[in-house]
């Protein structure tokens, strides 16, 4: 199999063209001024606790899961950009929401969680399904990759931004949910300018003609995906939760952790890919399983170390992690995107995106409930689950994955 090249202008269109990647862009920059400090915002501005504050967080993402059927069930009719301006705009009700709810309310608080709740879990179906319209092939897996790559960039110089901002206080988080308001509203325009619009049975798709024929089950990779999924909350959770309380390191080993995890993402989410391109899907998500659980068994090993050299042996072993969710990040949708019969591209991806909703809520109720019982209950457990769910990717029968002689 020939690796794909990069090719900056043909990766662009893609991805969706110009505008829709400067979308992209804008919707990632409003995103992290706020998502990483709504739960300061409900603390600070609304004068919420913050035990009340995180159970409206959690149950505005369970519950934004409920609409995703629905999402598929759309897409399968042929909208794409229609559904991901609708995504971004459902967020922009929930900003708007945020900036006139009174202090000590907690029901509009849970409300614009659930609209925010309800377009984050939408968008990236959304998203995967208008990529797989307008590419094919390996190009669509390295489109992919680009999309995430610029999204994580635009999604850390936000956070950069807002926490610079974060010295303001109650008015400069208000400000920054403005911000983030406009941002959506602004992203929803330029991708709804794209107006792109997919017959099911016109989806471009040269691997194979798959139309009509029925959609995969995938009921191995949907439980090992909500098990792979856990890797993208230990940068942020997990990680940060041992430096501090287990190896009694300052935060800043938590902060160069995180920084270093964006990076990464960004520089190498589309090289890696593309050079992964020379595996099947199917081989390259077990691989990510390998290396994500050899990380979580080095994070044992650095923790046992104590304080003082357990700080930067942990800070060391996130490197590997980051590398396993790249190769996790850049086969799994381009995997389901290519095993989707093209009439029901939506609902495959729906269900795809279910299984990744419901691994993102559980994930950190798992990571701080076993955190305390010491690192071998945390990094044990998770790495056990991990080589599991890789070991079932490889072994999995085929018509879990595919139609019979289907290469994935």
């Amino acid at each position: 199999m020939t690796t794909t090249k990069i090719r900056p202008r043909a990766l662009v269109r893609a991805s969706g063209g110009p505008r829709y990647a400067v979308a992209l862009a804008v919707d990632a920059l409003g995103t992290g001024l706020l998502r990483p400090f709504l739960l300061l915002y409900g603390v600070l501005v609304l004068r919420l606790s913050a035990p009340v504050t995180g159970v409206a967080m959690t149950a505005g993402i369970v519950v934004g899961l409920v609409c995703m059927p629905a999402v598929g069930r759309w897409l399968d009719r042929g909208a794409r950009s229609t559904v991901v301006a609708a995504s971004m705009l459902v967020r922009v009700l929930g900003v708007a929401l945020l900036l006139v709810t009174p202090a000590g309310q907690v029901w509009p608080f849970a409300t614009a969680a659930l609209f925010l709740g309800v377009g984050n879990q939408a968008w990236p179906a959304a998203h995967a399904a208008l990529v797989a319209t307008v590419s094919h092939g390996r190009q669509r897996d390295a489109a992919l990759a680009a999309g995430r790559a610029l999204r994580n960039a635009g999604l850390g110089v936000g956070a950069l931004i807002a926490t610079v901002s974060l010295a303001g206080g109650a008015t400069a988080l208000r400000a920054l949910a403005a911000g983030t308001g406009l941002a959506y509203l602004a992203a929803a325009a330029l991708a709804w300018s794209v107006r792109l619009h997919a017959h099911p049975a016109a989806t471009p798709d040269r691997d194979a003609d798959r139309d009509g024929g029925p959609a995969p089950r995938m009921r191995t990779l949907l439980a090992a995906n909500i098990v792979y999924v856990f890797c993208l909350n230990v940068p942020e959770i997990a990680l940060p939760l041992i430096l501090v309380t287990q190896l009694d390191a300052s935060p800043v080993w938590s902060a160069a952790v995180f920084v270093t995890n964006t990076v990464l993402v960004v520089t190498l989410q589309v090289p890696v890919t593309v050079l992964m391109s020379r595996y099947s899907r199917r081989a390259v998500l077990a691989l990510a399983g390998v290396i994500l659980g050899v990380s979580y068994a080095g994070f044992l090993a650095a923790t046992s170390l104590g304080p003082g050299p357990g700080a930067p042996a942990v800070a060391a072993v996130s490197v590997v992690c980051t590398l396993g969710e790249i190769v996790y990040a850049g086969s799994a949708t381009a995997l389901v995107t290519h095993l989707a019969p093209a009439h029901a591209l939506g609902r495959t991806l729906a269900r795809f995106e279910l299984s990744t909703g419901f691994g993102l809520a559980v994930s950190p109720t798992v990571i701080t409930a076993l955190a305390p019982h010491g690192p071998t209950a945390l990094w044990g457990s998770l790495a056990t689950a991990t080589f599991l769910s890789a070991s079932a990717v490889a072994t999995a029968p085929a018509p879990d994955f595919s139609p019979p002689g289907r290469e994935v």
